[in-house]
């Protein structure tokens, strides 16, 4: 979903700009300066990763209402966005969590996302596409689905898995520059080339590989807000509203489109581990078997 993307695009920014500045300000050349101290550089790679993944938590909100336009209801204009809010409200008390806030946003895509930094500050948003394409028990579980986002924790929990793997990446790029400085290019005093080069390489190697692990938690997420949705809203509606989504995008989305897609989209093999959602098809079977 639109999260996802906007989350790990925002974390990754961010921690690109906290890297660099550090560098500026001659933090990180300091921790290997008379050889390097693991500790020092732990810690390091703590404060990058773990401050770059819960920045982005924190302004989450304003980057994903920044992006798609999202128009908060203040005041219901209509029957529409009135049955919209006392929907997310009867979801939330269900839930147990504070009262989103409830935005819709202009766009033909039957989408929707939630997000914020805690249960009782999110933001639920809806698209024009999804009002308009679906029945009102089918948006309610679309609706169910996110308050069962917000209510799971999952943005804060996405939150430290990022930081953690953020946390190694930065952590053993840096140890695998060192080494191959020092041991394969014999470089003596201070940095040479080699642990620049070797570091972002190691870097963008490290981070694909530690994108696997978060998108295995974002598909297991998607399963866990389902059964949420179902729980809300009724089994087969969250069934008919998942038919409905796979009516909507029979043909997998673009790939620099997947992770806006509330649907997600197929893939197979390696392409697999890097999909933000499991097949529509999988989390159908799921509610069914489940029955």
């Amino acid at each position: 979903m639109k999260r996802v993307f906007l989350f790990l695009a925002t974390n990754f920014a961010i921690v690109l700009v906290l890297s660099v500045t550090m560098r500026l300000l001659g933090v990180e050349p300091y921790l290997n300066a008379q050889g390097l101290n693991l500790g020092s550089l732990l810690i390091f790679a703590a404060v990058m990763g773990m401050g770059g993944s819960f920045i982005s938590l924190a302004i989450s909100k304003w980057t994903a209402k920044r992006s798609v336009g999202a128009e908060v209801i203040e005041t219901p204009r209509n029957e529409g966005e009135r049955w919209l809010v006392e929907t997310v409200r009867r979801q939330a008390q269900q839930a147990g969590i504070g009262m989103p806030e409830v935005a819709i946003y202009n766009s033909p895509e039957v989408n929707a996302f939630a997000t914020g930094m805690n249960k009782n500050n999110a933001l639920v948003a809806v698209s024009t596409g999804l009002l308009q394409s679906m029945t009102r028990e089918e948006a309610e579980a679309v609706l169910g689905h996110e308050v069962s986002h917000v209510a799971n924790g999952d943005m804060v929990t996405l939150a430290l898995i990022q930081g953690v793997v953020n946390t190694f990446v930065m952590f053993l790029s840096r140890v695998i520059g060192y080494l191959v400085d020092k041991i394969v290019f014999k470089t003596e005093r201070g940095q040479g080339p080699a642990f620049f080069v070797t570091m972002i390489v190691a870097e963008m190697v490290l981070g694909i590989l530690a994108s696997i692990i978060v998108m295995w938690f974002s598909r297991q997420r998607e399963f866990r807000a389902d059964r949420g949705g179902a729980s809300l809203a009724g089994r087969q509606k969250m069934i008919n509203a998942l038919e409905r989504l796979k009516q909507a995008h029979p043909e997998p989305l673009p790939e620099k489109m997947a992770a806006f897609g509330i649907s997600g989209h197929n893939g197979g093999g390696l392409k697999r581990l890097f999909m933000t959602h499991p097949p529509l098809e999988e989390r159908i079977a799921v509610l069914k078997a489940e029955g």
